[in-house]
């Protein structure tokens, strides 16, 4: 694959109101939910409700899952984030 072609993305997944994404290495032509190179991590944008005894004034964090070593391998090799992924990219600290 010539570089610039191979993107990491998003590929929803879920219920319908109930969002889950795939952090994905994909072909930059094809569709969202196609078949990717590979799948390196998820992202659930829904944060849990909190607990009746859980403390109200800590605000509840979503789930973010990520291979870190194939993160900056794909990275390293001229894939491209999205904006999206970017975004939780640096909250990771891979991505400057």
């Amino acid at each position: 694959m010539s570089k610039g072609l191979v993107r990491i993305r998003l590929s929803r997944f879920g219920r319908t109101n109930q969002p889950v994404y795939n952090i994905v290495v994909t072909n930059a032509r094809i569709g969202r939910d196609q078949k990717p190179i590979e799948v390196i991590g998820t992202y659930n944008p829904i944060a849990p409700p909190l607990k009746p005894w859980e403390d109200s004034s800590v605000k509840p964090s979503k789930h973010i899952e990520l291979d870190f070593d194939r993160a900056k391998y794909w990275l390293s090799v001229g894939a491209q984030p999205s904006d999206t992924v970017t975004r939780l990219l640096k909250k990771a600290e891979i991505w400057f």
